[in-house]
């Protein structure tokens, strides 16, 4: 009897402190989710009100960026997965250096990425849709002129459309496909999914940072997750942001 009374101790303790030992992990990735989210949403300054136009200030290669945004075209406001993906980048250049690197952003909006990246050294392809382009294209030579190897192309793309006549396989090699908060509540998923199909040939790594919404916007990681092999580089639960990084599932099979 206190054979099995010392057991049921025992298990009592032992229970108790694998309990304890989960609640300190949960706690560690609270506390590491709240760091790197601090940490990534202060590279943002104080924002211009009293100049001749408004512009918000952000931080990245020792420089300051200014953004200016539309509050007239969705794609023209900064989203917080743009911060997010330019801090990885920024860190993580020993693992992921675009120096001379053949780049080209999907929906590029403000041109947070495209700035980052080209401040990076590498050679970018900045797109988006017609009515989005003017700003893209004022916020990236502002900030890229003169700091930059590289002179960023700002140009339209349509996801889906004439693929192959604006990005020829044969010419157009991309080493990188980057993409912030392109998958939300738009009816062109299908799209979007082609493209990146297209364009993610044999030695292409694709670097997406998403913000969590919306069940038929999560539903489109599980079948890009079919068509590529994907690791999670973040996950921000006080964001609802997580970056992955994929590749053809074709290729590269000794990461998987």
């Amino acid at each position: 009897m206190e054979t099995e009374e010392c057991k049921a101790r025992e298990d009592f303790k032992t229970k108790q402190k694998g309990g304890n030992l989960e609640k300190d992990s949960k706690s560690d990735t609270k506390a590491e989710d709240t760091e790197l989210s601090n940490a990534i949403m202060s590279r943002r300054s104080q924002p211009s009100y009293f100049s001749s136009e408004t512009w918000e200030g952000y931080n990245f290669s020792d420089l300051e960026i200014r953004i200016k945004e539309s509050t007239d075209v969705y794609g023209a406001v900064l989203w917080p997965s743009a911060m997010v993906l330019c801090h990885f980048l920024e860190v993580n250049q020993d693992k992921f250096n675009l120096a001379d690197k053949n780049v080209i952003e999907l929906g590029a909006g403000t041109g947070l990425v495209t700035i980052v990246s080209s401040l990076l050294g590498a050679k970018v392809t900045s797109t988006d849709l017609p009515d989005v382009l003017g700003n893209l294209q004022y916020n990236v030579m502002r900030n890229t002129k003169g700091r930059c190897k590289y002179t960023p192309l700002v140009t339209e793309l349509i996801w889906g459309q004439d693929l192959d006549q604006r990005f020829p396989r044969a010419s157009h090699c991309f080493d990188y496909i980057l993409a912030a908060d392109v998958v939300y509540s738009h009816p062109y998923l299908d799209e979007l999914m082609n493209t990146f199909d297209y364009l993610c040939q044999e030695n292409t790594q694709i670097l997406w940072a998403m913000r969590f919404r919306l069940d038929p916007e999560n539903s489109f990681v599980e079948r890009f997750q079919k068509r590529f092999h994907s690791e999670e580089l973040y996950d921000l639960p006080s964001l609802n942001i997580k970056l992955f990084r994929a590749w053809r599932r074709d290729k590269w099979t000794n990461d998987s």
